[in-house]
């Protein structure tokens, strides 16, 4: 076994392969962008090392400044992680030849398997059953639409190097492909720095599923069962599970046969994911293999008991593989999702900014957290905005699921906007709890994933009981540390000479003013709100968990109060508010308006598509901008005249910069 590796990846995998080495006696190096001089792998790696800036082009791509480090450091070996360069073959050759063990399966298996298009011909020759498509290096726009016309529509475009949902785009009829074209092949240049693209028939309501292969150098290779992950957006995992719902012992056992099959074809060694397309009659058709480490591979690890990257080390240190396929046990199940920086109601709108509150729930047998980050750190534009990995793990589905939505409810985050809730509504979904959503469901149905507008009431009541509750406790604090803590004065109950004591509270819901009048003290209180009053008696706080009575009905919230925010949870509902002064002016605010394009985020501009003086329709697309990772299509909000243009392709831009300016409406330009 190795006594020093480096882990040239940042987040919550490089935590997770430190983790496992300090477990193992292995002392670790970890490389940083400027970006993440106090990121927490760099906190916990035995030493670190600043490698550029804080662009992964000027960083974490940076091959040779990476084997430098290791060579500097006394590594003996690089881990790379998911993402950035673990499947750039390149780079495994430059590791090897610098004396340093690349961590990974073979440059040729990976240089195979780095191209999409090449895998699919490889796969196809081996007797894996593939999707029709073209897999051609011409890749000249003319030709590439004559073949999708010849694949016929729908149709998807690939990017042929990469994964992780970028560079893909579905295709309905001939009239889109050439601007999905464009797009796909930027998205995959800035991504992967290869923008080479494949063409493959569009499978409708597919299930993904894919098989977990571990090969070693004495020829051994073996799958670890299936994972699912059909609940996607826009090609993203959002929740991945082992063993799949849909599969059958026999489809099971081919699936598998099949992923041994294509990892031996290719001559497999260490940790690998063959990845399968099923359509609704159980066909399965060979995607790719990702020659890596998968971001769910702790749903494999759960239901397995065994830990993944620990092999991965044993295997590149020349040992055998420490099971044979009639070893490999499956207990109970395991589900994964993934908690985002992002604002689902805003398009999922990548977040970033600093984490003011991090509330998970504590790690246990069933409850697992892998995350880069700690309350206080920054999720910042450069990188992929994920906080935090849950999964869960108990005997069957249903109760897993249980265990899902429990451990949800103690999630808080506040600072960027999160996925929270949405993860919330997925998990009760019935083409969840069903085991029947497909990948394209949520694209599909996406508004029955999002927040009902209007308040609840019951959660209103409980979050008015709650701020009331720390009103009092506030004054008592106060009073115990003044010189007379027996005063009346501290007793907070809006008691007024000649009439009833009053209390009123006012929130903010998104945009919405809330405005409540309570009477009462003592966790007893009379609530006047929009024209009813509600009776709320023995309201106690336990901890986090507030307990009371609403008009007669005992109830239980769990409250995160975070004085500029308060979350109400019921166990399946969740209400954020903002605590504002119940008399202060609120000044409106002023939109960007509808003569001006801004910057939804801060990002770089990567392509222009007007001019000052162009004439644009309502919805054409005027800029594209990258933000982590992603394009994000900017639109006019009008039709009208281009009056200026105040960015260009390259440039880095703040949030609510205005990107284009339209001429007043009826103004001569």
């Amino acid at each position: 076994m190795f006594n020093k590796i480096l882990i040239a990846n940042r987040g919550e995998i490089a935590c997770r392969v430190i983790r496992t080495c300090r477990a193992l006696g292995i002392r670790t190096v970890a490389v940083y962008s400027e970006a993440d001089a106090d990121a927490q792998h760099v906190r916990q790696a035995d030493e670190a090392y600043c490698i550029g800036g804080p662009r992964p082009a000027d960083s974490y791509l940076r091959g040779d400044a990476i084997i430098e480090v290791a060579r500097k450091a006394g590594a003996e070996a690089i881990h790379p992680g998911y993402g950035f360069l673990s499947e750039n073959a390149d780079f495994a050759d430059a590791s090897e030849s610098a004396g340093i063990v690349f961590i990974g399966p073979k440059a040729a298996s990976m240089r195979r398997m780095g191209s999409k298009a090449g895998a699919k011909e490889l796969m196809q020759t081996a007797g894996v059953p593939v999707v029709p498509g073209y897999t051609g290096e011409n890749q000249d726009p003319a030709h590439l639409q004559a073949e999708a016309d010849r694949i016929g529509y729908p149709l998807m475009i690939k990017a042929a190097h990469g994964g992780g949902g970028k560079g893909m785009r579905i295709v309905r009829e001939a009239g889109e492909f050439a601007d999905n074209l464009q797009s796909c092949q930027r998205e995959a240049g800035n991504a992967f720095g290869r923008d080479r693209v494949l063409l493959e028939r569009y499978i409708e309501q597919p299930r993904h599923i894919e098989i977990q292969v571990f090969g070693d150098a004495h020829g051994n290779v073996i799958h670890l069962n299936e994972r699912e992950c059909s609940a996607q957006r826009r090609y993203q995992k959002v929740l991945e599970e082992s063993p799949s719902p849909f599969l059958t012992p026999a489809l099971r056992q081919a699936m598998g046969d099949a992923a041994v099959l294509a990892a031996r074809a290719i001559d497999y060694a260490n940790a690998g994911t063959v990845e399968f397309i099923v359509d609704p009659a159980g066909n399965f058709y060979f995607m790719e293999i990702n020659t890596r480490l998968q971001v769910e591979h702790p749903v494999t690890e759960c239901v397995t008991g065994l830990d993944l990257v620990a092999w991965q080390l044993q295997v590149a240190a020349g040992e055998p593989l420490p099971l044979a396929q009639d070893d490999i046990a499956q207990s109970g199940h395991a589900i994964e999702v993934r908690l985002y920086a992002e604002d689902p109601e805003a398009g999922f709108l990548p977040g970033s900014g600093t984490l003011e509150r991090l509330r998970l729930p504590a790690p246990s047998a069933h409850v697992r957290i892998d995350s880069g980050v700690v309350e206080g750190d920054t999720v910042t534009i450069f990188y992929d905005p994920m906080i935090a990995k849950l999964i869960v793990h108990d005997a069957d589905r249903p109760r897993a699921l249980a265990r899902l939505r429990e451990a949800l409810s103690q999630c808080a985050i506040s600072g960027p906007k999160s996925n929270i809730g949405f993860l919330e509504r997925l998990v009760r979904h019935p083409a969840v709890v069903n085991g029947t959503i497909d990948t394209g469901y949520l694209d599909r149905h996406l508004d029955e994933f999002m927040p009902a507008h209007e308040v609840n009431r019951d959660l209103l009541l409980g979050a008015t009981a709650a701020r009331l509750l720390a009103q009092e406790q506030g004054s008592r604090d106060g009073a115990a540390a003044s010189n007379d803590p027996g005063s009346p004065w501290a007793v907070a109950d809006g008691w007024r000479l000649g009439h009833a004591g009053q209390r009123a509270l006012a929130f903010l819901h998104g945009e919405e003013r809330l405005e409540l009048h309570a009477h009462g003290s003592g966790g007893e209180y009379q609530v006047e709100y929009d024209g009813a009053t509600h009776t709320v008696a023995g309201a106690r706080f336990d901890g986090a968990l507030l307990g009371l009575r609403l008009d007669g009905r005992a109830r239980r919230f769990r409250v995160f109060d975070h004085g500029r925010e308060l979350l109400v949870h019921d166990g399946e509902r969740r209400l954020r508010l903002q605590p504002v002064a119940m008399y202060r002016h609120e000044a409106g605010t002023a939109g960007a308006g509808a003569d001006n394009v801004v910057a939804p985020m801060p990002g770089r501009v990567v392509v222009v598509k007007a001019s000052a003086g162009d004439t644009v329709e309502a919805g054409q697309e005027v800029m594209v901008i990258e933000a982590m990772k992603m394009e994000l299509s900017l639109k006019a909000p009008r039709a009208g005249t281009v009056a200026a243009i105040h960015a260009q392709a390259g440039d880095f831009v703040e949030a609510d910069t205005v990107l284009v300016a339209l001429a007043e409406a009826g103004a001569d330009t």
